[in-house]
């Protein structure tokens, strides 16, 4: 352990320097290794897969119901009463219970109005429901 000179002299410091040989040393054998190593590992497993045929994917339907602050429902742009928008709710629940319901609801509906036409569409086996909003500032 070099902490100082050979001399025996009282006035000797220690030495206060570090050796960076060792540390260079590492890490170009790091360096060697990840050069060696990176290579290999971007191979892929050659795997002979089955072939399979599949009907393409239809996208789901979707309705656009809007509400308005005077209790006006809109289906798809066409407007209708309350009553007749649950008996559509109920037709499309048992044609296509996949189908997405889109709620455009204005601010000023009343809520009740909202839940009761959520609740319908719940009941119909209508499970897809999102409301669409205006993109706008945070609060």
């Amino acid at each position: 352990m070099a902490f100082g000179g050979f001399r025996q002299q009282g006035n000797s410091a220690p030495m206060a320097e570090i050796n960076m040989v060792p540390l260079i040393d590492v890490m170009l054998v790091l360096l060697v290794i990840f050069m060696v190593t990176a290579p290999l590992m971007t191979h892929a497993v050659k795997v002979d897969l089955p072939v399979a045929a599949s009907a393409a994917v239809k996208p789901a339907e979707k309705i656009d119901l809007a509400l308005d602050s005077q209790g006006r429902f809109f289906w798809n742009a066409q407007l209708l009463s309350r009553e007749q928008v649950f008996i559509r709710l109920q037709e499309q629940g048992m044609r296509a219970p996949d189908t997405e319901l889109h709620l455009h609801v204005d601010k000023n509906t009343r809520y009740e109005v909202v839940a009761d036409v959520m609740s319908q569409a719940a009941k119909s086996g209508l499970g897809k429901i999102g409301f669409v909003t205006q993109p706008g500032a945070s609060l």
